[in-house]
C-alpha cells in the first residue's frame, strides 16, 4: 500500500518500524518540526525523524498543517492509498482527511471510547483501569471520536507509565500492521462510538505530580507508577521537594496527620494518607539519584514525624 505517516514521539516509532518491515511504501513521514533544546545549543530530532532518516525515508516538517497549499499539492500528487497517523500533534483539516483512498487511521494508546486525549497511557495507571489497550480507529474532525476499526487489550498489571508504553507501543504496531490488509480488502466493518461512556485524559503538567496526602494510600500508589517517568509525584520534604518513586499501599491504618512520616528504615518510608500507611520504597531528592529509601538512609536521615506536604 502506498502510505503516508505522520507521528513525532517514541511512541509512533514501533508502529513505523513495522510498517517499513512488513514491506508497506512510505512516501512520506511528517512529523513535528525540530527543537532547540540546552538553550539553543543543538537541535533535537523527534523521534520519528530519527527512525525514518535510518530507513532514508523522506521527511517532511511543516509547522503546520492546516492551511499549507503545498503540503496538501505533495500529498495530491503522491496520491497515498492511506494515511497512518500516531500522535503526530496537530489536527488534521478535512482536506487532508479525506485525501487518501481509505482515508486517515489513527493508533490510540486506549481503549476507546474511554481516555480519548493526550494522555491515556498515564490516566490509564492514575484512574486505576485495569485492563487498556490500542484502538485504531477512522479519523474524523473530532478530537479522538471516529470510528473503531480494531483493538487490543494490555494487563497493566504493576506496570508504571514507562513499561506500559512501551508494551502498548509494541501492541499498537502489530496491530496497525494486521489492520492495514484487512482495511484494504474490506474486511473490516467499523464501529461507531459511544460517546456517553467517553472519558478524557487532558494533557499533563508538572504540577499534577503534586501528592496530595490527604488521599488513599492506593490513589497515591497509582499517581507514582503513572508518572514514572514524568512528570513524577513530588511533595516538599523540609523546603525541599523530594520525588516518590516506588510505593505499596498497606491495609494498615493511622490516626497520624495526612503527610506524617511515621517511620523510615531498612522496609521503607511509612506514610500517613488519608487515615491509612503508604510505604515509599524509592526516593530522589534534588541533585541526587533515585535510590530505596534504606539507601539514601545510609548517609541520611528522615525523622518519625516529618510532615510531607
Amino acid at each position: 500500500m502506498r502510505t503516508v505517516f505522520m507521528g513525532t514521539p517514541d511512541f509512533a516509532v514501533n508502529v513505523l518500524d513495522a510498517m517499513v518491515q512488513a514491506g508497506h511504501e512510505v512516501g512520506y513521514v511528517i512529523t513535528q518540526p525540530d527543537k532547540a533544546r540546552d538553550r539553543g545549543k543543538k537541535v533535537q530530532f523527534t523521534p520519528v525523524k530519527e527512525k525514518a532518516l535510518e530507513y532514508g525515508l523522506t521527511v517532511l516538517q511543516p509547522e503546520k498543517v492546516r492551511g499549507n497549499e503545498e503540503l496538501l499539492e505533495q500529498l495530491k500528487e503522491y496520491n497515498p492509498d492511506i494515511m497512518v497517523v500516531v500522535a503526530y500533534g496537530q489536527i488534521l483539516p478535512k482536506e487532508v482527511l479525506e485525501l487518501p483512498r481509505l482515508g486517515c487511521i489513527n493508533v490510540h494508546a486506549s481503549l476507546l471510547p474511554k481516555l480519548r486525549g493526550a494522555s491515556p497511557i498515564q490516566n490509564a495507571i492514575v484512574t486505576g483501569e485495569e485492563v487498556t489497550g490500542v484502538t485504531i480507529m477512522q479519523m474524523g474532525e473530532g478530537l479522538d471520536t471516529g470510528d473503531m476499526l480494531t483493538k487490543v487489550e494490555v494487563e497493566i498489571g504493576r506496570m508504571n507509565g514507562e513499561q506500559l508504553h512501551d508494551a502498548l507501543a509494541e501492541a499498537g504496531a502489530k496491530l496497525l500492521v494486521e489492520t492495514l490488509p484487512m482495511l484494504d480488502a474490506g474486511e473490516i466493518t467499523p464501529e461507531p462510538q459511544d460517546d456517553s461512556l467517553s472519558t478524557y485524559a487532558g494533557l499533563i503538567k508538572k504540577q499534577d505530580g503534586k501528592i496530595d496526602f490527604s488521599k488513599s494510600p492506593v490513589e497515591i500508589e497509582r499517581l507514582i507508577r503513572g508518572f514514572d517517568p514524568w512528570p513524577g509525584a513530588f511533595c516538599d520534604y523540609n523546603g525541599l521537594v523530594m520525588k516518590l518513586w516506588s510505593a505499596l499501599p498497606t491495609g494498615e491504618t493511622t490516626e497520624k496527620e495526612n503527610g506524617t512520616v511515621i517511620s523510615a528504615g531498612n522496609d521503607g518510608m511509612k506514610i500517613a494518607c488519608g487515615g491509612k500507611i503508604l510505604v515509599v520504597t524509592e526516593i530522589q531528592v534534588p541533585g541526587k539519584k533515585r535510590v530505596a529509601v534504606k539507601d539514601y538512609l545510609r548517609g541520611n536521615t528522615i525523622e518519625a514525624g516529618t510532615i510531607l506536604k
